[in-house]
C-alpha cells in the first residue's frame, strides 16, 4: 500500500476511537474525517460526492430524509401517542411483555419495509410508552434495532445489503424468503431468551407508572384524524411502491422523498415545524461516514481486504462460506454495511463464478447473513442504529457506542454462530 492509502486508514482508525469513546461528537468526528480524506487525497470531490461507489449515497440520503418528513408529519396527528397508549395497555406494565411487544411489531415490519424506516416509525412509539410507564429508554430501543436488523435479513427488500447483493448476484425476491427467512426466524425464536438474560437487571423492575395508561383511551389521542387519514394513503402507497420497485424501477429514495414531500404539502402545517423534526444530524454523519469509507474503497483497502480472506481459505467451499459468514460480520461491524457490500460483492462474485454445478448460491448466503448480522455489533454497523441513537439523542436519551456494543456483540456472536450452523446444516449435510 501507498503512503495515501496508509494516512487514509490511519484517519479512518483515528475517527473510529473518537466515536468509540465519544471524546468528540460523532458527527463532529465523522464530518472532520471525511475533511481530512480530502485534504490528503485519498478522495476528491468528484468521488466524495458525484460517485455512486466511493462517495455519498444519495440515494440513502435522500430514503432517510423522505422517511423523516413522514414521521415529521405523523407526529402531528398522535398516531404515535396512541399506540404508545395501546401497547403499554396490552403489556399490562410488564417490562419483558412490553419489550417482546415492541420487538416483535418491529420485526413484522422490517421484512417488508426496509429496517431504516422500521425504526422511524416504532422509536418514536417506544420512547412515549417508556416514559409513560417509567421505564429506561435505551433498552427498549437497543432491543428493537437489534430484532429490527436480524429480521431484515429475511427478504431482498429488508435490509440494504440484501438489495446490493440480489442485484448482483441475480437472486430474486422469492429465493431470499426460501434461503433467508428459515434462519432469521430460528434467530427470532432465540432473541427473547437473550434479551430476558442481557437485560435481566432493567426487566426486574417494576414500573414506576405501571397503571397510568390504564384509564386512559386511545382514541383520545389522536389530534387530526383528516391528517391521520391523507397519512394513512400515503403510507399505503409508499410501502406498496418500496415492495414493487423493481417493477416499478423507481428507486426507494424516490419513492421516500415523493411521500414526504406530498405530505409535507398537503398536511397545512409549517413547513418550518415540519422540517425542524427532520434528524438533521443523523444525515450530516452519513454524508462524513460515507466520505470516508468511499476512501477506503477508492484506495483499495476494502477490495484487499476482500481478497486476503479468499485467499485464505484456498478455493475450499466449505471454507470459504465460513469465513465469508463470520468474516463478512467483523468490516460490517466496523464500518457500514451497505459501503462494505458495495466493495466486497465483486470479490464474492468471482469466487462463486469458480465453483462448479450451480453450488455458488452459498457463498451468497453466507455473505449475506455475515453482512447482515454484523450490523448488530456497533452503533454505526448499520444504519438502522445510526437512525436509533440520533432519534435518542434528539429525546435527550444518550446511547453510547459501548452500551449499545455491550449488548451488541453478545447477540451478533450468538447469531453468527446459529447462521454458521444453519449454513453447514442445510448446504453441506442435507443438501451436499
Amino acid at each position: 500500500m501507498d503512503v495515501t492509502t496508509w494516512l487514509a486508514v490511519a484517519v479512518f482508525a483515528v475517527v473510529y476511537v473518537l466515536i468509540a469513546t465519544e471524546w468528540v461528537h460523532r458527527v463532529a468526528a465523522a464530518l472532520g474525517g471525511a475533511v481530512a480524506m480530502l485534504l490528503i487525497g485519498a478522495t476528491d470531490a468528484e468521488h466524495a460526492f458525484f460517485s455512486a461507489h466511493t462517495g455519498i449515497d444519495w440515494n440513502v440520503l435522500f430514503l432517510l430524509l423522505g422517511m423523516m418528513l413522514i414521521v415529521a408529519v405523523l407526529r402531528r396527528t398522535g398516531i404515535f401517542e396512541f399506540l404508545a397508549i395501546w401497547v403499554a395497555q396490552r403489556s399490562g406494565g410488564r417490562p419483558f411483555r412490553l419489550m417482546v411487544l415492541l420487538c416483535a411489531a418491529t420485526a413484522v415490519m422490517s421484512p417488508w419495509f426496509d429496517n431504516v424506516t422500521t425504526v422511524l416509525l416504532v422509536a418514536p412509539v417506544t420512547i412515549l410508552v417508556c416514559r409513560r410507564l417509567g421505564l429506561p429508554i435505551a433498552p427498549y430501543l437497543i432491543a428493537e434495532v437489534m430484532a429490527c436488523n436480524i429480521a431484515g435479513a429475511a427478504t431482498l427488500i429488508g435490509d440494504p445489503p440484501n438489495i446490493m447483493i440480489g442485484s448482483r448476484a441475480g437472486l430474486s425476491f422469492n429465493d431470499f424468503l426460501l434461503h433467508m427467512a428459515p434462519v432469521v426466524l430460528i434467530m427470532l425464536a432465540v432473541l427473547p431468551f437473550l434479551l430476558r438474560f442481557l437485560f435481566r437487571d432493567v426487566l426486574r423492575q417494576a414500573p414506576p407508572r405501571a397503571t397510568a395508561a390504564a384509564d386512559l383511551r386511545p382514541a383520545d389521542a389522536i389530534r387530526d384524524t383528516r391528517l391521520l387519514a391523507v397519512s394513512g394513503v400515503v403510507i399505503v402507497l409508499v410501502m406498496a411502491a418500496f415492495v414493487l420497485h423493481t417493477t416499478l424501477h423507481l428507486e426507494p429514495s424516490v419513492v421516500a422523498m415523493s411521500g414526504g414531500l406530498l405530505l409535507l404539502a398537503v398536511a397545512h402545517r409549517s413547513a418550518h415545524q415540519v422540517v425542524r423534526d427532520v434528524e438533521w444530524p443523523t444525515l450530516a454523519f452519513f454524508a462524513g461516514l460515507f466520505v470516508m469509507v468511499g476512501a477506503l474503497v477508492r484506495t483499495g483497502t476494502l477490495d484487499q481486504l476482500g481478497r486476503a480472506a479468499a485467499e485464505a481459505t484456498d478455493g475450499r467451499l466449505f471454507g470459504t462460506s465460513m469465513a465469508l459468514v463470520f468474516g463478512s460480520a467483523v468490516p460490517s461491524a466496523v464500518i457500514d454495511n451497505v459501503p462494505f457490500v458495495a466493495s466486497v460483492s465483486p470479490v464474492v462474485e468471482h469466487l462463486a463464478a469458480s465453483v462448479p454445478d450451480g453450488g455458488a448460491d452459498v457463498l451468497w448466503w453466507s455473505f449475506a447473513l455475515g453482512a447482515d448480522l454484523g450490523g448488530n455489533a456497533t452503533v454505526i454497523a448499520s444504519s438502522a442504529n445510526v437512525v436509533v441513537i440520533g432519534i435518542a439523542d434528539r429525546e435527550g436519551e444518550h446511547i453510547s457506542f459501548w452500551q449499545f456494543s455491550r449488548y451488541g456483540l453478545v447477540v451478533t456472536a450468538v447469531t453468527l454462530v446459529i447462521a454458521a450452523l444453519y449454513v453447514w446444516l442445510r448446504y453441506f449435510v442435507i443438501a451436499p
